[in-house]
Formats: C-alpha cells, sequence, structure tokens
C-alpha cells in the first residue's frame, strides 16, 4: 500500500470545522464524499504517516482521508 495524495476540496462548517467535499484520483477521476462520520487525531497504520485522520464514505464505501502538514493523503494500493 502507499501513500496517493490527492486535490481535495473542502469546506468550512459554520463553526469552523475543515470538511472535505470531493477529492481527484491519481488517474484524474474526482470522487464525491458521501458522508464524513467523524475525524481525529490518528496515524495510518496501512501506510504511515499521521494527521487528521477523516473517516468518509464514498461510493457506498468507508475510506480513511488524511490531512498531513498541509497536504491530503488517501491509502491506495
Amino acid at each position: 500500500m502507499k501513500k496517493v495524495f490527492v486535490q481535495l476540496d473542502a469546506t468550512f462548517s459554520p463553526s469552523g470545522e475543515l470538511i472535505p467535499v470531493s477529492f481527484v484520483w491519481e488517474d484524474g477521476s474526482k470522487y464525491i464524499i458521501d458522508k464524513v462520520y467523524d475525524y481525529k487525531k490518528a496515524a495510518s497504520l496501512k501506510v504511515g504517516g499521521q494527521g487528521i485522520r477523516y473517516r468518509c464514505r464514498v461510493m457506498g464505501k468507508e475510506v480513511f482521508i488524511f490531512f498531513e502538514e498541509g497536504r491530503w493523503f488517501v491509502e491506495g494500493k
């Protein structure tokens, strides 16, 4: 597995929380984030690194998206 750094669109909630909305995968495909379940400071046990981990639903699947040192990544194959 590897870190896949992605272009990500995010918005701020009225209370100031940073919420991811969609991202572009390395092949150029754009994915909409259907739901953000929660987020917390955590490490990626699969590919290494740590930051803010967002637990999301994308196309019916649970996906972890990380915000680490000003960049976004997803755990890729």
